[in-house]
């Protein structure tokens, strides 16, 4: 059964849908109206608030807390400065990706990691003679997402001027009242915003201070419903749903490497031995054999299908997490994982996965579409990722 996080009262108290849904065992909201639109408008036009509490969260403290990261994941943190924070994905031997998540850098020996799944285990796997410590604190610390364009005025009410200074990826320890709340400009919508990270006996006061500084900014409380379009929109990758991971791969077609994602910009594979680089160095000589793309659905040919039933366009106004062949040249090219009509870009998008041949923005490839039972192709575009990406999210 689902655990409430240290949130949770404030969200069922806002949540007039009453949709849940588990999330890393805790309970978290799918929408907290009847639809998620509202949210959504909110995210990109105002602002909006996520409990993201249930991501698993590890301390790393000691003289070789780099260097294990280092180790077990792409990219080398022996220069990491303090006060940073970045994103990297993780591998098995093999160079399949196992996780992927973030690090922040809080002090000389002391690391934060964020992940989509449990990693306990395969953290002290690695760190054997190594002078670390590693604590689970995923039920410990709290965590919300101040997301979109009035996000900064938000946080400004909230903390004072040293908000507006905050860069791209930087890590701002703070106060609030009496607690030690951490700020990182980070999140997984592909616009302006922060996550803010404080200990569960501070998580109500924190929640009600963000909402007290967002009063008039229209700031909104949101779900995982309109967060699933805006990641879409941002080109942003699920676990389980745009690639699976290594753990729960049971052919050789599921498992995906940091290439195939799109992760080159990430791979640091000069350097001290970590996991996987043997067989990544090897992938990074051949190229690999996949690419994640983005696409476009040719609108016109979407409706000429409906339009043969004398039927509308029919469109899920959520995410639909239902893969779909991708075809090319009389055969199946790929899949499509991530479907979404966006509100913002009026354009019906796709996240997928397809040969490397096909992988050129611009391609032109066809998507299954079933109408009545009956399985037919609307025409699509490969297009490069992010789909959207306003200027404002890194200035």
């Amino acid at each position: 059964m689902p655990r409430p996080t240290a949130f949770h009262d404030r969200t069922f108290e806002r949540c007039k849908s009453l949709l849940y849904k588990e999330w890393a065992g805790c309970y978290a909201v799918c929408r907290y109206d009847t639809y998620h639109e509202r949210e959504y408008y909110a995210l990109r036009h105002a602002a909006t608030v996520m409990d993201a509490t249930p991501l698993y969260k590890y301390e790393l403290r000691g003289a070789d807390a780099a260097r294990l990261l280092s180790r077990i994941t792409v990219r080398d943190f022996s220069k990491f400065a303090v006060g940073r924070v970045a994103y990297t994905t993780w591998c098995d031997e093999a160079g399949k990706v196992l996780d992927d998540g973030t690090v922040t850098r809080l002090d000389d020996r002391h690391f934060r990691l964020t992940s989509a799944e449990p990693s306990f285990a395969w953290l002290h796997r690695h760190a054997t003679g190594l002078d670390i410590t590693i604590e689970d604190t995923s039920r410990e610390l709290a965590a919300l997402a101040l997301q979109g364009p009035r996000s900064r005025d938000v946080l400004t009410n909230l903390i004072g001027a040293a908000a507006t200074d905050l860069r791209f990826f930087r890590a701002l320890p703070t106060r609030l009242g009496n607690r030690e709340i951490l700020v990182t400009r980070t999140g997984y919508t592909g616009d302006l915003g922060y996550e803010l990270w404080v200990e569960n006996g501070g998580a109500g006061e924190l929640w009600d201070a963000v909402f007290e500084a967002g009063r008039d900014h229209g700031v909104l409380p949101m779900g995982l419903d309109a967060l699933d379009v805006s990641r879409v929109e941002a080109g942003f990758v699920l676990q389980g749903v745009d690639y699976t991971s290594a753990r729960q791969a049971w052919i050789e077609r599921q498992f995906s490497t940091p290439y195939e994602l799109g992760f080159d910009w990430m791979v640091k594979l000069e350097r001290e031995p970590f996991v996987g680089q043997d067989a990544l160095r090897a992938e990074h000589a051949r190229g690999p054999s996949r690419r994640l793309v983005g696409l476009e659905v040719d609108w016109e040919d979407f409706e000429a299908l409906y339009d043969e039933f004398g039927l509308p366009p029919h469109l899920e106004t959520m995410t639909c997490r239902l893969g779909v062949p991708l075809y090319a040249d009389g055969g199946q090219i790929g899949q499509a994982t991530s479907r979404t009509w966006s509100p913002t870009l009026k354009r019906y998008l796709a996240i997928g996965t397809v040969r490397a041949d096909y992988a050129r923005a611009g391609t032109a490839i066809e998507i299954e579409v079933t109408v009545e039972y009956e399985r037919r192709r609307a025409r699509a575009t490969v297009s490069k990722l992010p789909f959207f990406d306003p200027e404002r999210k890194k200035s």
